[in-house]
C-alpha cells in the first residue's frame, strides 16, 4: 500500500514539472509571432499538449503528497528527466526542425542536461521558436529541474534532501538540515537569477540585439553552450567574447560561495577556498598552456591568441562547450588538453558538469597523502579540505565515483565504436557526452555536429549524457536487483 502510494505522488510530481514545461513552450509563441516563422501551430499544440497531461496526473493523483523514500528519489528524478526530455521533443518535431525522432531526443536530452552537442549543422537557420526553446531548455537544466521546483514549491512534500543529493550529487549542500528547509537551494536559485539578469545587461551594452543577449546568457550562464548562431560564439566581438567568458567562469564556482560573497559573510567564506583555488589555478593553467599552444605551434598574434585561449579554456573547464574559433584545427595536444579539462570541470554545487574540483582535488590530496605515507610510515597527516580531515567515507566515494566515471567512458567509447562512429570521434563524442562539454573530436568538434553519428550512436550518446548529469550514481542505483525489493 505504501509503495502505491509512492509512486502515485512519483506522477504527481512529474506533473507539476509537466505544467511547467508546458508552461516555457508556451513562452515560445512570443518569438514565433514577433518573427512570424510559422511554427505558432507546432508550437500552441506541443505546449496544449504537454499542460493537459500535466494537469491531468496533477489533478488525478493531487491527494498524494509524500515521497519520503530514498529509493523513490532515486527514481523519481530519473523518471523525470526522462519524461520531461520525452515531452522536449514534441516543439522540434511539431515544427519541423528535426527530421526523426531520434534526433529531437538527443537534442531535448542535450538541452535539457546542459550538454551543448548538437545535431543542426546550421542552428542559424532553425525557427526562432525553437532557438528559444533550446536556450531554455539549457537554462532549466544547467541549475536542476528538481533544484528549481524544490526552490519554488518548499511544500510539496517530498524527501528535499534525497532529491537534492540525487540530482546534484556533486552539491556543497552544507549539511542536512539546511538543504532539508530548502534555504540553500532558494539561495543559489537568487545568486542564479541574478547572474542571468547581469550578463543579459552586459551583452546588451556592448551592442548584442536583446535576442542574442538572452539566448546567448541562457546557454552560457547554465554551461550548456547552444548557439543561435552556426559558428557558436565565433562571431562575436572580443568584448563580448570575454563577457561571456566572465559569464562561464562565475558559473563554474559553487553558488553558495557566490551567495557568501555577494552578502560580505567574509569570515563563512573563508573556511571554503581550497576547491575555488584550485579551480582558479587550473583555468590559469590551462589558459596558458593553450595561448602558448596557440601561438607557437598555431602562429597567432598575442592579442588573438589570449583572447581564443581565455574563452576556450574558461569553456572547456566549466564544460560549457561554446566555440571561439574551429578547434578541430588546433594543434592536436591543445584539443586534447581541453577534453581533459572538461573532465576535470568547474567546482561542486555550480552548473558545470566533469568530475568536479573538489573531486579531482581530494584525489590528488589523497595521491599525495599515500606517497608520503610510504616514505615516513609512523607519519600521522590526515587528509584536509579546506582546513578539515577528510573522512575515509569520503575519500571511498570519491574514489568509486572515479572508477565509474573511467568506466563509463571506456563502455562508452567502445560502444560508439562498435555502431560505426571512428576511433577519434568515439573518444571526444564520449568525453562531451558525458562531462557535458558537448563538442568532441573530429567531426562533433569545433563548428561540426553529431548530425554525421548514426541513429544507434546518438542514443548511445543521449545516455552518456544522462549519466554525465545525474554523475552515473543516480541512473546506475536503478540497475541494481536489490533496489526493486522490498
Amino acid at each position: 500500500m505504501k509503495r502505491s502510494e509512492d509512486w502515485k505522488a512519483l506522477l504527481r510530481f512529474i506533473g507539476i514539472m509537466l505544467v511547467a514545461e508546458g508552461g516555457l513552450m508556451a513562452l515560445c509563441l512570443v518569438p514565433a509571432v514577433h518573427f512570424g516563422d510559422g511554427t505558432e501551430r507546432g508550437v500552441a499544440a506541443s505546449a496544449g499538449f504537454t499542460l493537459a497531461v500535466g494537469v491531468l496526473l496533477w489533478v488525478s493523483f493531487g491527494r498524494y503528497r509524500r515521497v519520503e523514500s530514498r529509493r523513490m528519489s532515486y527514481l523519481l528524478v530519473t523518471l523525470m528527466w526522462l519524461t520531461l526530455t520525452l515531452f522536449g521533443t514534441l516543439p522540434l518535431m511539431a515544427t519541423g526542425a528535426a527530421r526523426s525522432f531520434t534526433r529531437a531526443w538527443f537534442e531535448a536530452m542535450s538541452g535539457l542536461t546542459s550538454t551543448g552537442a548538437t545535431v543542426f549543422p546550421h542552428v542559424a537557420s532553425l525557427p526562432s521558436s525553437v532557438l528559444l526553446w533550446r536556450s531554455m531548455t539549457q537554462w532549466l537544466g544547467g541549475y536542476g529541474i528538481v533544484l528549481i521546483v524544490l526552490a519554488l514549491s518548499p511544500h510539496l512534500g517530498i524527501n528535499k534532501y534525497s532529491l537534492y543529493t540525487a540530482e546534484a550529487s556533486g552539491a556543497d549542500n552544507g549539511g542536512r538540515r539546511v538543504v532539508s528547509t530548502g534555504a540553500t537551494v532558494r539561495r543559489t536559485l537568487t545568486v542564479y537569477l541574478l547572474l542571468t539578469a547581469l550578463f543579459i545587461v552586459l551583452l546588451t551594452s556592448s551592442g548584442l540585439q536583446l535576442w542574442d543577449a538572452v539566448n546567448l546568457t541562457f546557454t552560457n550562464i547554465s554551461s550548456g553552450g547552444f548557439s543561435i548562431y552556426d559558428d557558436s560564439i565565433a562571431s562575436l566581438s572580443s568584448q563580448q567574447q570575454y563577457i561571456l567568458a566572465c559569464a562561464m567562469l562565475l558559473s563554474g564556482v559553487n553558488f553558495s560561495l557566490l551567495f557568501l560573497f555577494l552578502t560580505l559573510r567574509w569570515r563563512q567564506l573563508g573556511h571554503k577556498l581550497d576547491q575555488l583555488r584550485f579551480y582558479l589555478l587550473a583555468a590559469l593553467t590551462g589558459t596558458a598552456a593553450v595561448l602558448a599552444g596557440l601561438h607557437f605551434k598555431g602562429g597567432l598574434p598575442w592579442g588573438d591568441a589570449l583572447r581564443q585561449a581565455t574563452v576556450q579554456t574558461a569553456s572547456a573547464l566549466t564544460t560549457t562547450g561554446s566555440v571561439v574559433a574551429d578547434t578541430s584545427q588546433w594543434w592536436t595536444p591543445v584539443c586534447f588538453l581541453l577534453l581533459m579539462l572538461s573532465v576535470c570541470g568547474g567546482m561542486a554545487g555550480s552548473t558545470s558538469g566533469g568530475l568536479k574540483a573538489m573531486r579531482v582535488l581530494i584525489l590528488m590530496r589523497n595521491a599525495h597523502a599515500i606517497l608520503r605515507n610510504h616514505l615516513h610510515p609512523h607519519a600521522v597527516a590526515p587528509l584536509r579540505l579546506n582546513g578539515q580531515p577528510v573522512s575515509s567515507h569520503i575519500r571511498s566515494n570519491v574514489m568509486v565515483i572515479f572508477m565509474v566515471y573511467g568506466a563509463t567512458m571506456l563502455i562508452g567509447t567502445m560502444g560508439l565504436m562498435l555502431s560505426g562512429v571512428g576511433a577519434t570521434e568515439a573518444v571526444g563524442a564520449t568525453v562531451g557526452c558525458l562531462t557535458g562539454y558537448g563538442p568532441g573530436l573530429g567531426a562533433s568538434g569545433g563548428f561540426g555536429s553529431y548530425a554525421v553519428f548514426p541513429a544507434s550512436a546518438m542514443w548511445l550518446c543521449s545516455a552518456l549524457m544522462l549519466l554525465g548529469r545525474l554523475e552515473c550514481m543516480t541512473v546506475l542505483i536503478l540497475c541494481l536487483p536489490r533496489f526493486w525489493r522490498k
